[in-house]
């Protein structure tokens, strides 16, 4: 297996869970009741520590003394891999949780199928964060029901969050030339094979949640080239702002 790919592949996985775990990370004493701040916060927790499992291991692969806090910290916004869906702001809760809602109904089919991957390490890091994610995939999901089947404010402002964020999700399924190498030798997922799951269970859920789904394509990429919305910057700033200013220190 070339290192190069896999090391790439590694990022691409890490750098989603960075990321909305940073979003998430943003609620922390500021979730509309009690009870999400905690939940929010969690989900934060269990998708940084996802974070630290892939950049332990791509720091290994990579073989050039590197840290997982140096690839987290010391990367431009053109390093980035992340889809652009999990850099989106988070607006209000219900833009939080509809963002929140398309990646887990992703990322829980993603990590099914990588839990069986040739390599042992990708398919223990799969293995254990499917547990998580499984909730998270329940909470989002209960959630968005709740709203769009609520009142008529949380209806429209559930009804806005998924006519926004819709023409992001296509790219949750669509391959780099990562993807499709590292799914041709078995060690990555078939991002063709679990596209038709992951649709069904969005529109599943919308339906039952009585929001209307958008008829508009789903055509925003890029993120998985380095190509991002002017977000991440912001993202990034606030993220390695200690490591930058302060390079090489100490607790």
């Amino acid at each position: 297996m070339d290192n190069n790919i896999l090391f790439d592949y590694l990022l691409q996985l890490g750098d989603n869970s960075l990321v909305l775990g940073h979003r998430l990370s943003e609620w922390c004493g500021h979730g509309p009741i009690l009870e999400v701040d905690m939940a929010l916060t969690n989900i934060a927790l269990d998708l940084l520590g996802q974070t630290r499992n892939y950049f332990q291991y791509a720091a290994e692969v990579e073989g050039k003394g590197r840290t997982e806090d140096d690839i987290a910290m010391l990367r431009d916004v053109r390093d980035f891999k992340n889809v652009l869906l999990v850099e989106q702001p988070n607006e209000d809760f219900a833009y939080t949780i509809t963002r929140q809602f398309f990646f887990d109904a992703y990322h829980f089919y993603f990590l099914k199928e990588l839990s069986t991957s040739k390599d042992e390490q990708l398919s223990a890091i799969a293995q254990k964060s499917l547990k998580e994610v499984t909730y998270h995939l329940k909470y989002s999901s209960d959630w968005v029901i709740r709203l769009g089947d609520g009142t008529e404010k949380s209806h429209h402002k559930i009804q806005n969050a998924v006519d926004d964020l819709w023409m992001y999700i296509g790219e949750l399924c669509e391959e780099s030339e990562t993807d499709k190498k590292m799914s041709s030798i078995g060690v990555g997922v078939d991002l063709n094979k679990i596209r038709f799951m992951v649709n069904e269970k969005i529109n599943e859920v919308l339906k039952e949640s009585t929001v209307r789904i958008p008829e508009t394509p789903s055509k925003q990429t890029g993120g998985k080239n380095g190509k991002h919305t002017e977000h991440l910057g912001f993202i990034l700033s606030e993220l390695q702002w200690m490591q930058r200013t302060y390079p090489n220190m100490k607790w």
